[in-house]
């Protein structure tokens, strides 16, 4: 039993203490290789992200089809983070997690959940669709009285069945995660990206018609709301392939209340609640934009600036963590949850400040090479470089609530979560809306910003009562700090570089500009190594592991 404990890396702590050694390098190893491989798929995905939203921004700009669209796709990516990454998968990968260690029927659970999930989805999608109208003013209700409400309410009607594929698709998802298999989960969104990518350059050459009438953009609109929705069948059909291919050949059948349903129905209330009142803060933010014409798209442009880190190390981490954590709870492992946490504090942070800092450093440099291209202006590079920076400081607060989270949910415990996001809701209300007459769209990303760091608190705060299984390891600590000082050396390298030695090329054109960002990134990348080597802010050795793997 101790040797398929050692295998597995799920060590108790009473087993010799050489044993133990070898148990943590092997979960160090796997957990930092884990979050590698969803960390280099989602860098693929949300770069190909950036690529979409280039070509948006150049050929839609920050006009009504372009803000409409935004609006219409943010409603499915709402509701998806309530019922499938959110409230859902929180409830059913420590579950789903557990019954796998114990040598349970996991399989016949995944079967009812699936079923459970599609049948709400079904129901909750089409009612979504007759009400359209009213969760577009809910959503922006500055549109009210001009052609993008008309505009969004079409795409929206198109674009909202998405929700039912990527939240089925989010519950094989986790049913991978779980197992240890990261890629296919990883791999999904990337289908996302490369078919929208490819619909825009269709309706660019002129192909297909459009739904919304003849106005500027209306044929890359309708295409994108259609592709959006042939993504979501083509990441379902990718993770349900994987899923079976691991052992878990779910089947939709009519779904059934078992006592296991039940009691996921209930860990994932309040995870719903939780998730609900984050989709408020979103809510917030926009209703604020949508008095300020072009808002919506400066902060969605903004917002994908700082998603690229947040995605790449936060929402990683999160993801390999949750099961990790689960699994070791159900053996007793505190030593090695410990070890777990402190290593996912480490490797977040070690990414997360000195993005935090780039983002608040050169937010100008960035937003003008990546988006600043046809119709999308010199006005809208400062607006929204402004955003980029803002929600830049808030990065290291949105990256380590991904790493906190787990120790609530790993012990089925969802309740405190929502108890802090309601705080954060009412932080983010307060200033989102009471600010807006002073600072005007920008007080939105203020909002979220403070409101995240309101959250870390709260839940750092809740954790300190979880027993040495939530302590960080005093290594973690020196880390944290050494992180710190070498971060702020390279923001001195970043500003200094980009205001003295490369502006020649970032107001460039073309290639010069490209190639002025690339030597931007690559000294501030630079510099962070150097540094981070030198005060000992990295194991270089775990990396090393992690990377051969």
């Amino acid at each position: 039993m101790r040797s398929k404990q050692v295998q597995r890396g799920q060590i108790r702590n009473d087993g010799p203490r050489h044993v133990r050694s070898a148990g943590r390098a092997v979960n160090r190893i796997r957990l930092v290789s884990g979050a590698l491989t969803v960390g280099v798929w989602t860098l693929l995905s949300r770069v190909l992200g950036f690529v979409r939203d280039i070509l948006i921004a150049a050929w839609l700009g920050t006009g009504p089809v372009a803000e409409a669209f935004l609006v219409a796709f943010s409603l499915p990516n709402m509701f998806r983070r309530f019922f499938a990454e959110g409230a859902f998968n929180m409830a059913f990968v420590p579950l789903f997690s557990k019954k796998l260690e114990a040598g349970d029927d996991a399989g016949a659970f995944a079967r009812d959940a699936f079923s459970g999930l599609a049948f709400v989805l079904v129901i909750f999608t089409g009612l979504a669709t007759v009400f359209m109208p009213w969760l577009v003013l809910a959503m922006a209700s500055g549109f009210q009285g001009d052609e993008r409400f008309d505009i969004a309410v079409t795409l929206g009607r198109i674009v909202f069945v998405y929700i039912l594929f990527i939240s089925l698709a989010a519950l094989f998802s986790g049913v991978l995660n779980a197992s240890g298999r990261f890629v296919a989960a990883a791999a999904a969104p990337v289908l996302l990206n490369i078919i929208l990518i490819a619909v825009l350059i269709l309706a660019n050459a002129g192909v297909g018609g459009s739904v919304i009438g003849d106005v500027d953009g209306g044929r890359a609109g309708t295409l994108l709301s259609f592709g959006v929705v042939l993504a979501g069948v083509a990441q379902l059909a990718l993770v349900w392939w994987a899923a079976a291919k691991a052992g878990f050949p779910i089947r939709p059948r009519w779904p059934q209340m078992t006592p296991e349903l039940k009691r996921l129905a209930m860990i994932a209330a309040p995870a719903a609640l939780a998730g609900g009142v984050v989709q408020v803060n979103l809510l917030i933010g926009r209703q604020v934009a949508s008095f300020f014409d072009g808002a919506i798209a400066w902060l969605s442009y903004a917002d994908r600036l700082y998603q690229l880190p947040l995605g790449v190390v936060g929402i990683a981490i999160g993801i390999v963590l949750l099961p990790d954590l689960s699994r070791r709870l159900q053996v007793d492992d505190i030593e090695g949850s410990r070890h777990a946490l402190s290593r996912a504090t480490e490797m977040s942070l070690a990414l997360a400040v000195p993005s935090a800092v780039a983002l608040a450093i050169i937010p100008v440099s960035l937003v003008s090479v990546l988006f600043e291209h046809g119709a999308f202006e010199a006005s809208d590079t400062k607006a929204t470089a402004l955003a980029c920076a803002i929600y830049g400081l808030g990065l290291p607060a949105f990256i380590m609530q991904k790493v906190l989270q787990p120790l609530f949910f790993a012990r089925e415990d969802t309740r405190r979560p929502f108890h802090y996001a309601l705080v954060a809701m009412v932080v983010n209300a307060v200033l989102a809306v009471g600010l807006a007459g002073v600072f005007g769209y920008i007080a939105a990303a203020i909002g979220t910003t403070v409101a995240g760091w309101a959250m870390l608190a709260l839940l750092w705060r809740g954790s300190r009562g979880m027993g040495d299984a939530a302590v960080l390891e005093p290594q973690t600590i020196t880390r944290i700090m050494r992180i710190v000082c070498t971060s702020a050396v390279m923001g001195l390298v970043l500003w200094v570089t980009d205001r003295f030695v490369l502006r020649f090329l970032l107001d460039g054109s073309g290639a010069f500009e490209i190639v002025g960002l690339v030597l931007l990134c690559l000294v501030g990348m630079a510099s962070y190594f150097a540094s981070g080597v030198m005060l000992n802010a990295f194991n270089m050795a775990e990396l090393r592991a992690a990377f051969r793997r």
